[in-house]
């Protein structure tokens, strides 16, 4: 395959009681119909509140299922709970084997590889990574034998928390595991991955699209299709506005285009919050 197409989607909090959001993803799921990439990647908060509220997770697979291109998804806190923090509180829903099992059951594994357009592929799951968990245990030996087989490929790593803001060496706002990989695990991580050729990391969470380098590594900050965070609840990092990504892959290289589907609506998460 000389090229590889592929959609990158975020955070689409997806529940029957906010219409607003579906309408949202309606439009985005019209732009995938009209351009039919190869993969759409949805980078993790696919459900509003799936820990206490299952029916998200159904719905959100129904809407995702009719999307007119195969789709790869990746947990996110909304969808199985959140990461256990060195800074600031523990976290209301943290994260259980029992979620991410109703994750699985209904969106297919929490981390993959392919290969395609001589680029090797990964998604992890972000939000397992410092729990002390199991399931956090084998995915790391898992993806030491996918990077051991990357055989010199550039790799494109997908997840829903990003590694840091600036850098890994960050301190005090990077500890905290609230809004990045937890700072123990991400030292894991990145050791883990100086043996490959890595290109780009794609991760959503923020709310926020920002497109940054560091080192030789791209970092793409997926925004939300669904709705923005005001500036009241959450400081300025990126730009607020939804929207989605998308990626174009050749043999050694890639293109990245930020992209707003026709009809996306920027919706206020106060303000939605007030109206339901």
């Amino acid at each position: 395959m000389p090229e590889f197409r592929l959609t990158q989607i975020s955070d689409t909090h997806l529940t029957r009681r906010h219409q607003e959001l579906t309408d949202n993803f309606h439009r985005v799921s019209e732009y995938i119909d009209a351009t039919r990439p190869d993969l759409v990647v949805n980078t993790g908060d696919v459900a509003w509140d799936a820990p206490t509220n299952p029916n998200d997770f159904e719905f959100a697979r129904e809407l995702h299922a009719a999307l007119a291109a195969p789709c790869r998804t990746l947990p996110g806190n909304h969808d199985i709970g959140d990461n256990p923090t060195e800074l600031g509180p523990v976290p209301s829903q943290p994260v259980t084997e029992q979620g991410m099992q109703a994750f699985r059951a209904c969106f297919g594994e929490d981390r993959w590889r392919f290969e395609a357009a001589g680029w090797c592929f990964i998604g992890l799951n972000s939000l397992v990574m410092n729990t002390g968990l199991g399931h956090e245990a084998e995915q790391f030996d898992w993806l030491g034998q996918q990077l051991a087989s990357a055989d010199g490929r550039p790799v494109a790593l997908f997840l829903h928390k990003p590694l840091f803001l600036n850098s890994p060496d960050d301190t005090e706002l990077a500890a905290s595991a609230h809004r990045y990989i937890p700072q123990a695990s991400r030292g894991r991580l990145m050791e883990m991955l100086d043996i490959v050729d890595l290109r780009l990391i794609a991760s959503g969470h923020v709310h926020q699209r920002r497109d940054f380098t560091h080192g030789h590594v791209r970092h793409v900050w997926a925004p939300s299709t669904g709705f923005i965070i005001p500036d009241s609840k959450q400081e300025v990092i990126g730009s607020k506005e939804v929207g989605l990504v998308e990626y174009r892959f050749q043999p050694n290289a890639f293109e990245v285009r930020h992209v707003r589907a026709p009809g996306q609506v920027d919706i206020d998460l106060a303000a939605l919050l007030r109206r339901s």
